[in-house]
């Protein structure tokens, strides 16, 4: 293809600039010029085609460009990695794209004029973030192939450096040939007798393999290991917290390696719960199995827990790993625990984590679909993977097995291995068997790829093993300092209620905006659910357009008993729109304590929860302190200066505490002198009003907004006009549900209130 061929412009729902560099930009072509799909099937990039991520794109692009003759390069972005909603946007442009641009060396001259292979070709891919059926994808928007150079041969374009690589069988295989003494040009034409390929057309050449054995000789493999240990012994005598173990085999050699920082474990404390343990990479010099722990925290950013190097991949192997992770974590397994599809660790799992909940990320499933299925289904790939998606997102079993195998039928499967190896283990990734176990979100693809980013910066800090376990330790430390600063509260935080509903505005005091998003989404589709009694307790919903079936929700409020048959809360831990749509046609005005999980709430804590242990007088005080404490944390870590007094401050006060008697006072012996009104976050309802919250009883958790006294007026005491909230009444002052001047002689339910 060459500069006749024609482009694909970008679709009218993206009107982003078409630049391919600062310098420069492409002129839109007219929609006439349409590149025509039946050259090829799924071969050629088109307007629509989906991705599960940015990584497949690449690949796809890539295998189209070598086609082609050219190879290409990342380019521009919108959006960044770990802030807001990541990356939305990626651009894949030639590899001649630009032009070059002249630097100033470090003593200030301008560099000799190098040459430069660009030059300004506007062949490039474009691909958006998009959602559906529910799932994240990215989608190409626009695909221009015209370039101003020539394309290079397939003999040529196998010699361009994207396409040098050697894949880790390769190496393994060097190192072999290397350490039987052959030379390097008796490696390459033995390689090409064992592919059954022509001479010279390996995807790598003599000089790639010379450098490949020169990194192989910088690494000092009986030193390194050696040199690890002994960091991980100096870090352990500066920080007695953190924690590491390792083992030796016969010849004395480090066979295993596992550590942890103290940071780690104190998370693993209260977001422990759903953890990730992604073993899919390699340290390729020290050819050992890299294994990393993971998690998510109560604002739904990725939560660092420990780190492995294992020498070989057996069930020993994986065992040890597992072994040393829960004695670092005093024992405590998680609830649930999500891998690779990796048959030895599976076993490992259930021998040294009997009670851990096993489930297989979709994420590196999906990623397989491609080599698996593309070919055999042809055009029909696409249809296939769409009712795939929907089939994954189900709820309920029965339905899930009788479209399994109308799947199978419609698209003739029955006999491919792949698919019947996914349904033998469809109990480990299919949602509708996962439902009932909490995953904190973790099993959605658009989480998975933040997971993946993040073990990416950690395999970027590989250049000397001796030093590994340092560079991880900052790329953790950079990940929990960006994670603090999103997480410091603000003068000026608004929530944006979008219902009016009694039950969003008390959620949004209590939980992170992760999670009051989360809670959001289900409160805007509860209204188009109706609610039916089956018996008392007992209630049936379903969508107002369905005739049959819905879900079943049990529903005891004096009890605090509330289940959906749709398991959403089990799964996520975040009521579903069933019960939300139960509990406004039953006047509900507050969500139950229990079902606003303490990992999601803002001065989340798996310690002991004082609310729970404490009279409901002395609630006020506890949230207070609650609140105070909070805001401490955020103030000290601004500067070294700053911590290093609240520690100092908090220390002296903490010892004159425990001096304190521990004499138990009644309700009427206490005096409060708190402040009388703590200002919480602003929330702005859709109309543009900006509501503030003050602080309730047990059921209104403090945000770490700051404090601020307000002094009485008239000699009037603030804190009579303190409103008590009732679960189900309209929350004014010393009365209930059974006589509320709201309530009594109207007849209205939350329903004629228009809460929901």
């Amino acid at each position: 293809m060459s500069e006749g061929t024609s482009m694909v412009m970008e679709s009218s729902e993206n009107g982003t600039d078409l630049s391919q560099d600062d310098n420069g930009t492409i002129v839109e072509m007219p929609e006439d010029t349409i590149l025509s799909q039946q050259t090829s099937v799924n071969l050629v990039p088109f307007i629509g085609q989906r991705f599960v991520s940015q990584d497949a794109a690449y690949e796809f692009y890539c295998s189209f460009a070598k086609q082609c003759g050219f190879s290409i390069r990342r380019h521009r972005t919108r959006g960044k990695d770990g802030i807001g909603r990541g990356v939305t946007r990626r651009d894949f442009t030639c590899h001649r794209g630009g032009y070059p641009q002249m630097k100033l060396s470090e003593d200030g001259k301008m560099q000799r004029n190098r040459k430069s292979s660009r030059c300004g070709c506007r062949a490039y891919m474009r691909i958006v973030k998009r959602a559906d059926f529910n799932v994240p994808e990215w989608r190409v928007t626009a695909f221009s192939n015209i370039h101003n150079h020539e394309l290079l041969k397939a003999n040529e374009v196998c010699l361009l450096p994207a396409y040098c690589t050697i894949t880790p069988d390769d190496k393994a295989r060097i190192c072999m040939f290397a350490k039987a003494g052959m030379s390097v040009r008796q490696m390459l034409r033995l390689m090409e007798l064992e592919k059954g390929i022509k001479l010279g057309c390996l995807p790598f050449t003599e000089i790639d393999v010379r450098n490949l054995l020169q990194s192989f000789r910088n690494v000092n493999r009986d030193n390194d290991p050696i040199d690890l240990i002994a960091m991980c012994k100096k870090l352990k005598d500066e920080n007695p917290n953190f924690q590491y173990d390792f083992k030796l085999d016969g010849h004395n050699r480090l066979e295993h390696i596992a550590w942890t920082y103290a940071s780690s474990v104190q998370l693993y404390v209260s977001f422990g719960d759903a953890v990730v343990f992604d073993t899919t990479h390699r340290l390729d010099a020290y050819d050992m199995l890299l294994g990393v722990w993971v998690g998510v925290d109560n604002h739904g950013m990725t939560t660092f827990f420990g780190c492995v190097l294992l020498r070989d991949e057996n069930i020993q192997s994986f065992s040890w790993g597992l072994k040393t992770f829960l004695g670092f974590m005093k024992g405590k397994a998680p609830q649930t625990l999500l891998t690779d599809q990796n048959m030895w660790l599976k076993e490992a799992i259930a021998i040294e984590m009997p009670e851990t909940k096993h489930a297989f990320s979709i994420c590196h499933i999906i990623s397989k679909f491609s080599d698996w299925f593309s070919v055999l289904l042809g055009s029909r790939y696409d249809d296939w993977k769409s009712d795939f998606y929907r089939l994954y997102g189900l709820e309920l079993l029965e339905e899930f097995e009788e479209e399994w195998r109308e799947m199978i039928d419609k698209y003739g499967l029955h006999d491919n291995k792949h698919i019947i190896s996914l349904y033998a283990l469809r109990t480990f990734w299919a949602l509708p068997f996962l439902r009932p176990y909490f995953f904190a979100g973790l099993t959605s693809l658009c989480q998975s790829e933040t997971t993946t980013t993040f073990i990416q910066r950690i395999l970027s800090a590989q250049s000397r093993l001796d030093r590994f376990v340092e560079q991880v330790a900052e790329v953790v430390e950079f990940n929990d300092r960006a994670g603090s600063k999103q997480k410091q509260p603000r003068k000026s935080q608004k929530v944006c209620l979008k219902t009016g509903s009694p039950i969003e505005s008390h959620a949004a005091t209590v939980l992170t905006p992760y999670a009051f998003g989360k809670l959001q989404e289900e409160l805007l589709l509860a209204p188009q659910y109706a609610s039916f009694v089956v018996d008392e307790g007992c209630f049936e919903v379903k969508h107002h357009t369905q005739m049959d079936g819905g879900c079943k929700v049990i529903c005891v409020l004096c009890e605090e008993q509330i289940s959906c048959s749709c398991h959403h809360f089990e799964f996520s831990g975040i009521l579903c729109r069933h019960v939300l749509r139960v509990l406004s046609s039953n006047n509900c005005f507050h969500i139950p304590d229990p079902y606003l999980p303490g990992r999601w709430r803002l001065n989340s804590s798996s310690s002991i929860n004082p609310l729970s242990n404490a009279t409901r007088e002395h609630s006020e005080k506890i949230q207070l302190l609650e609140s105070l404490t909070s805001a401490l944390i955020a103030e000290s870590i601004e500067t070294k200066e700053r911590l290093d007094v609240a520690c100092e401050q908090t220390a002296m006060v903490l010892s004159h505490i425990k001096d304190l008697p521990r004499t138990t006072h009644s309700a009427n012996d206490i005096v409060y002198n708190c402040p009388s009104d703590l200002i919480l976050p602003e929330v702005e309802d859709t109309d543009g009003i900006v509501q503030s919250f003050t602080m309730g009883t047990s059921h209104e958790p403090l945000t770490s907004g700051k404090l601020k006294d307000r002094r009485p007026r008239d000699g009037i005491d603030i804190t009579r006009k303190r409103r008590h909230y009732s679960d189900s009444c309209c929350g004014h002052f010393e009365h209930d549900s059974s006589d509320c001047p709201m309530m009594e002689g109207d007849n209205l339910n939350g329903d004629a209130l228009g809460y929901i």
